[in-house]
């Protein structure tokens, strides 16, 4: 039986510790929503009256008036019981204890005043029940364990702070609407900033209509380390007590960290109060909420007035020095204008000044010869800082201080290039002579009884003045932009609109920039053509807006490189959009772009095209009959290129060695005997014969370097190295070449050919002509009739080969072969026995002799109609 009733009492024991923990972690003891009864205080210093809700703190000699402000109907007395506190280790003596009986209808109507002994240190007071021997209990309970009621006293205080924080930001947020996701987000970052908050930034992951209700839910806001608060609560968080809270914030029971100091202290508190109790009395925490004179009290445990009785404990301000709050600028560089018609001060740094009431009177005293000028000023962590209460009634800077201020607001500017393709605009005027029209305020007000001085901020109280670009901003069309304009000052701005060539006004975005008077305009000018626009400048107390004037340009030219050569005259340039470089410019050098062929470096080369492209290659090129620049190999010089519009960009470039060069000596083109035709033209080459040159290289010509053969569109392309055999060095500066076409290029290559060549870095020289590539016909029979009227025939295959034939040299009345002719017959007037005349479709231009003999024709045949030779009358043909 005993073992069982053991067991049993360890069970009860061990749910009733459970339950313990569930009502800790679910029933949240840190959530003080139970409505108490109210207290009015308020103190006396020196003559001054102040309401509790602005008393940050109590000093000795201070003067405390209290009232318990309870219903008429009141059927319980309640004791009020103020006690003061020097100590852990110190009991306070029993003079330092004050009993008033809340029923007394002298009391109920005037209140009692007491006042701060010397030394002490807190003070605290009780609501109890009325029974019999309740002041001396609670005397006792005091004098007995001091160190737990100071304990109490300084959690209270400290999280009345953090509470009130948390309900300022919860009242601000609330007047977002849910649906302004963006709202939600922009004020609950002003407010985290001015209450040194964290709200739960998964709020905002949510669905847009549940983001609001996440931001108000009590307890999901995290409490940052408040530099003040700490500095105020000294007395209340020094030491291990510190420590304690800090440890207990992140424990299971206390939300593992959720609710961060904030359940730390209340925990705290309710762990302390909640193992003192005496006979009579159990003590339950409650949290001020001041407004005015009254200290509107929430509990987290309901009042029991069967004994144990409840005694409500009361925190009051600490009784130490004053501790002015440290409000500093949000932005030390920002500047705030003075004419817009709601005006707010970004401070920050002391949240309480948001949260509570305890600063007060604040204003912004705006410095001034005859003493300057005072604003009233009201925090508001909604705006995320002090809210001017009206416009300042001021003169404007006089013109000693703004030289520019009868300047013409309208600016004419110019335009350069920068070497990363971003053309500068020159101001009109020097940015060291631009001055601004800031001035400077100090927030000045009271901190409970004491006066205290904030920071000092800049100011602007009239328009700014002498708008103009930077010197490194241009306006590209076609694309968006970010350009910087300054001015005298730029805090008053309201609006930068893109005043565009049709007429049509476009607002920009801007912000701020961290240099002074500045701000960065984003201008989307992709639907903008180039050409002439505005920038039109609306600023707070302006009637007429400021305009500067632009110029916007089409997207510049970007250079990638420029390769310049000892010995050139020409120099090659590879980027984008090239087509809007007019002129190269190397210390004296200027060079053009070149036309469609340009002259080579050497005295006996031909033409040489530019790069075919002139948008992403350009060839530029000196003057003609100019001499080679005597430029040394490696060499770093600066290159200045001018564009069309004006706009000038520059590239560093590095004289690279001289490229290769050679001259054609001697051909030998094999004259095959097997056809009848005899080339006019040295330089027509048969497409199945081989083709053996030499050259002649200046230098001594590398043994790895190469000579590449190409047509002009280089269609047909093939390689001559001394590896591949094809190229003998006769000695270092003769090459002997052999060019199989047929092999090389296949059966349907014709046309020009020509040769350069190739160093073993791959640095190429000119382009030389070669030879002409021409494809034969082959000729068979020449027959003619007895009637020497009658035309001949002449037979043979691949006559599609033909242009024209012709029986003089002077293609006096040529016989012309269509094309696409698949015939293998053509007839002509009877030649001489010297032959006819032949023009290839492959070189046109030379006449050429074909020799065949002339046999008898049996009998003379019409040519026929046929649909693949439809000849003209000069002209028969036969299939």
């Amino acid at each position: 039986m005993m073992a069982k009733a053991f067991r049993r009492s360890r069970f009860l024991g061990a749910l009733a510790a459970t339950l313990l923990a569930c009502s800790l972690l679910h029933a949240d003891p840190a959530r003080f929503d139970l409505a108490g009864p109210k207290v009015d205080v308020h103190v006396t210093r020196s003559g001054k009256v102040l309401p509790i809700a602005q008393v940050p703190n109590l000093q000795p000699g201070d003067k405390i008036w209290l009232r318990a402000d309870l219903p008429p109907t009141q059927s319980v007395h309640y004791l009020l019981v103020a006690a003061f506190l020097r100590g852990t280790t110190n009991p306070p003596p029993d003079n330092w204890f004050f009993e008033i009986q809340t029923w007394n209808k002298k009391v109920r109507e005037e209140g009692v005043t007491i006042t701060v002994p010397t030394e002490a240190q807190q003070v605290i007071l009780f609501l109890a029940p009325e029974t019999g021997g309740d002041f001396s209990t609670l005397r006792s309970a005091v004098r007995g364990r001091p160190g737990i009621f100071v304990r109490a006293s300084q959690d209270l205080i400290e999280a009345g702070f953090e509470q009130a924080r948390i309900e300022a930001y919860l009242a601000a947020i609330r007047r977002v609407p849910p649906e302004d996701s963006k709202g939600l987000a922009e004020h609950s970052d002003l407010l985290s900033r001015t209450l040194n908050l964290k709200p739960n930034g998964d709020c905002f992951k949510r669905p847009v209509d549940m983001q609001a209700a996440c931001l108000t839910q009590a307890g999901n806001q995290s409490l940052l380390d408040d530099g003040h608060g700490q500095t105020v609560a000294d007395a209340l968080s020094s030491g291990a007590n510190s420590d304690f809270i800090a440890q207990a914030s992140y424990t299971q029971l206390a939300g593992a960290g959720t609710y961060s100091a904030y359940v730390g202290a209340i925990v705290d508190l309710i762990r302390i109060t909640s193992s003192l109790h005496t006979a009579k009395y159990q003590y339950i925490p409650a949290i001020a909420f001041p407004d005015g004179d009254a200290l509107n009290l929430r509990l987290n445990t309901p009042p029991s007035f069967n004994n144990p009785k409840s005694v409500i404990v009361i925190g009051l301000p600490a009784i130490q020095a004053s501790v002015p709050p440290p409000l500093r600028a949000s932005s030390p560089d920002s500047v705030s204008c003075l004419l817009k018609p709601a005006v707010v001060l970004p401070v920050e740094g002391a949240p309480l000044v948001y949260a509570t009431t305890l600063a007060h009177d604040l204003v912004l005293h705006i410095d001034g010869p005859n003493g300057g000028t005072d604003i009233p000023v009201k925090p508001d962590a909604f705006e995320g800082g002090l809210v001017l209460s009206h416009a300042p009634a001021r003169k404007p800077l006089s013109l000693e201080s703004n030289p520019y201020a009868n300047s013409d607001p309208v600016q004419n500017v110019s335009s350069n290039a920068t070497p990363e393709s971003q053309p500068a605009v020159a101001a009109s005027a020097p940015a060291a002579h631009q001055t601004t029209n800031t001035d400077t305020g100090t927030i000045t007000g009271f901190w409970g009884f004491d006066a205290f001085k904030g920071p000092t901020l800049q100011l602007q109280d009239t328009p700014g003045k002498d708008w103009k670009l930077a010197d490194d901003d241009v306006l590209i069309a076609g694309r968006e932009n970010h350009l910087m304009l300054s001015s005298t000052g730029t805090a008053c701005v309201d609006t930068i609109s893109l005043d565009t060539s049709a007429g049509k006004l476009v607002e920009t975005k801007w912000k701020p920039t961290g240099k002074p008077a500045a701000v960065d305009v984003t201008v989307s000018l992709k639907s903008i053509n180039p050409g002439a626009l505005h920038l039109a400048i609306k600023q707070f107390g302006d009637t007429k807006a400021s305009t500067v004037a632009a110029k916007t340009y089409s997207e510049p030219a970007r250079l990638a490189s420029l390769e310049l050569h000892a010995g050139d005259t020409t120099a090659d340039l590879t980027g984008s959009s090239l087509d809007q470089v007019q002129q190269l410019t190397i210390n004296d050098l200027t060079f053009t772009p070149a036309p469609p062929s340009t002259p080579s470096n050497q005295d006996t080369a031909t033409p040489t095209p530019a790069p075919p492209n002139s948008d992403t290659q350009l060839r530029l090129t000196l003057p003609p009959n100019s001499q080679a620049p005597k430029l040394r190999v490696g060499d770093h010089l600066t290159a200045s290129l001018s564009l069309k519009d004006g706009r000038t960009l520059t590239l560093p470039v590095t004289v690279s060695p001289p490229r290769p060069s050679v001259t054609l000596i001697s051909k030998n083109i094999g004259q095959s005997s097997t056809t009848p035709i005899h080339l006019a033209d040295q330089d027509d080459l048969p497409a199945d014969q081989q083709l053996t040159f030499s050259l002649k290289s200046v230098v001594p010509f590398p043994r790895s370097g190469k000579i590449e053969i190409a047509n002009a569109d280089e269609s047909l392309h093939t390689t001559l190295s001394v590896s591949s055999g094809n190229l003998v060095l006769q000695n270092p500066h003769t090459i002997l070449a052999t060019l199989d076409p047929l092999k090389d290029f296949g059966a349907s290559a014709f046309g020009p050919l020509r040769l350069r060549p190739v160093s073993p870095d791959g640095t190429t020289g000119d382009w030389l002509p070669l030879v002409t590539l021409v494809r034969l016909p082959t000729f068979k029979d020449l027959h003619c009739p007895a009637d020497t009227t009658q035309p001949c025939t002449v037979t043979g295959s691949s006559l599609y080969l033909v242009d024209s034939i012709a029986t003089d040299v002077a293609f006096t009345s040529p016989i012309t072969v269509p094309e696409g002719f698949v015939g293998t017959a053509l007839t002509l007037p009877r030649p001489a026995k010297t032959g006819f005349f032949l023009r290839l479709r492959d070189d046109p231009t030379s006449a050429n002799t074909v020799i065949l003999p002339i046999l008898p024709q049996a009998a003379p045949t019409a040519a026929p109609n046929s649909p693949t030779a439809s000849a003209s009358p000069k002209s028969p043909l036969r299939n």
